[in-house]
């Protein structure tokens, strides 16, 4: 079938865009407002997207917390997602009102940064520090809620004693949750590695 995503199908319950694609790593995001409130939120449209600097972006619908915190600071911090921390990261996704620091609601400690004001989750196996490099502005098909991307340099990179096995992060050990459509995510556990042709 053919599937206009401006005007959606009656044959689809919801858009697959996002379960096509997927796996995602989720943006999960420690910032501070301007006054010193902790904030904690799972981001859907996260990733890496360069090497030299390392950079990472999220996208936001609507300018929430997070964003409006980061506006502000220049700073905030991706906690890595494991399999155990699962309910605590659903808790976080919650709409919290403004002031309430996410961190508590979800029952976590917190870890304090190196290069960064913002904390960590503490029992995150990894964390990437990151200072605010650009925000742009993305059109929106609702003209009462604006789009953005928000691009931050890696600053200061933490992993937890255990997650690095000879020489490398052992993604398998760690078990990161993976965002999919619907209300689906995925463990992931099985790794292969494949050759690049030379």
């Amino acid at each position: 079938m053919d599937f206009d995503p401006s005007t959606g199908d009656p044959a689809l319950s919801h858009s697959p865009i996002k379960a096509m694609v997927a796996p995602r790593p989720i943006g999960w995001l420690s910032t501070l407002s301007p006054q010193g409130v902790a904030n904690l939120a799972p981001y859907s449209f996260f990733n890496l997207v360069c090497d030299a600097p390392y950079m990472v972006m999220f996208a936001t619908s609507g300018h929430k917390d997070s964003f409006n915190n980061v506006r502000a600071t220049g700073e905030f911090v991706w906690n890595l997602v494991s399999e155990d921390l699962c309910e605590a990261m659903n808790t976080s996704s919650g709409s919290a009102a403004p002031g309430v620091d996410e961190f508590e609601m979800a029952g976590l400690e917190k870890a304090a940064s190196r290069s960064v004001a913002p904390p960590r989750v503490a029992r995150a196996r990894a964390a990437l520090e990151c200072q605010l490099d650009q925000i742009v502005d993305l059109k929106s098909d609702d003209p009462t809620r604006r789009n953005s991307l928000v691009i931050g340099t890696v600053r200061s990179v933490f992993m937890a004693d255990g997650a690095i096995v000879d020489g490398r992060f052992d993604a398998a050990g760690v078990r990161p949750l993976a965002r999919l459509g619907y209300r689906d995510y995925a463990v992931i556990e099985e790794i292969f590695e494949l050759m690049r042709p030379s």
